[in-house]
């Protein structure tokens, strides 16, 4: 059966772009689909500066929505990743592998140590190393596949990149994986910027759809989603990403084209009243579970605990090899 692995950093609350871009699909066709595993990667919210408590708390939410959002402990395996020694200890094999320069290409480090930089800052080392723990946490389970959304795609080229290089030096180890991309709302975009993605590491805005936001709340935010100064309703992406936008979040919610869509409405606000409904409809079923989970923290430990103990005897035998492989001697 295909290997699935996937993972969400705790670096702020999970918003609506999280869950109609990767949850929804992980619950209901990865974890039917393949023998899949998905990951809270405590460890990645670690390369910039973070308040522990905060990290602990989000980490906690995130893997209750998890399972809030449909994932079924008896079909996938869901944990968190610094229960799971492997994915440490393979790092830094791979950073024996990896170089200096595939790491300072990274767009996704260009970016965030310039923000880093702007803001006065000093920019970890491990922000410059974090995807080589990526690569470790894909590897380590012999992973065939990865659904990412189209920002993560260098990272997964880099894990391929990685293993092969890996099995030429020291002899076949790894699976080479490969990333595979949802059709419909693979990205969903700020309400208030549709030029960029809906990110949950903003602590707030009025563009950012948080999964737990209140009925009322989803309801205003997208009433004051960004349109532009046409008055028709017309699907496309690069010239009207506004109502662009809206149109992929409700084809998303209903299991639609945005294309067809777009035909069905001749004014912008009659758009945002039926997304806005959609969403609220969307995020219901979640909310509930997720508040029917939190009055039961035994039971989320107890997933958490089950997890990290499957998944770590998935990655151990692998993770051996590979530092037997790589000149190591083994443990004793």
């Amino acid at each position: 059966m295909t290997r699935v692995f996937s993972g969400i950093k705790p670096t702020g609350h999970l918003t609506l772009g999280n869950y109609l871009g990767a949850m929804r699909r992980w619950a209901e066709v990865d974890q039917h689909q393949a023998d899949a595993l998905f990951c809270v990667v405590d460890l990645h919210a670690l390369t910039v500066d973070h308040d522990p408590a905060r990290v602990r708390r989000l980490s906690r939410q995130a893997a209750t929505l998890l399972l809030a959002a449909g994932l079924d402990p008896q079909r996938c395996t869901v944990f968190v990743q610094s229960h799971v020694d492997e994915h440490t200890r393979l790092s830094y094999l791979l950073e024996c592998v990896a170089t200096d320069g595939e790491m300072r290409r990274m767009i996704q480090y260009k970016e965030k140590a310039a923000r880093e930089r702007e803001r006065g800052g000093s920019v970890r080392l491990s922000l410059l190393t974090y995807p080589v723990l990526m690569a470790a946490d894909i590897l380590a389970y012999g992973t065939d596949e990865v659904p990412v959304g189209d920002d993560q795609a260098q990272h997964v080229e880099l894990a391929r990149d990685l293993a092969v290089r890996f099995n030429q030096r020291y002899g076949h180890t790894f699976v080479v994986p490969r990333a595979t991309h949802p059709k419909v709302a693979a990205r969903v975009m700020n309400l208030q910027d549709p030029t960029s993605k809906m990110g949950k590491s903003e602590d707030s805005g009025p563009g950012i759809v948080y999964l737990l936001d209140e009925p009322d709340v989803v309801r205003k935010k997208i009433m004051r989603a960004v349109t532009d100064t046409g008055s028709d309703v017309v699907y496309d992406r690069d010239a009207r990403p506004g109502p662009a936008n809206l149109l992929e979040i409700l084809a998303a919610c209903e299991g639609r084209s945005p294309e067809e869509l777009s035909g069905a409405y001749t004014s912008y606000g009659a758009l945002k009243k039926d997304t806005a409904e959609a969403v609220v409809e969307v995020l219901r079923p979640v909310q509930e579970r997720h508040r029917a989970l939190c009055a039961d923290p035994a039971h989320v430990d107890q997933v958490l605990r089950t997890g990290a103990e499957r998944a770590r005897g998935m990655a151990r035998p692998l993770v051996d090899t590979a530092y037997r492989a790589i000149g190591l001697l083994p443990g004793v």
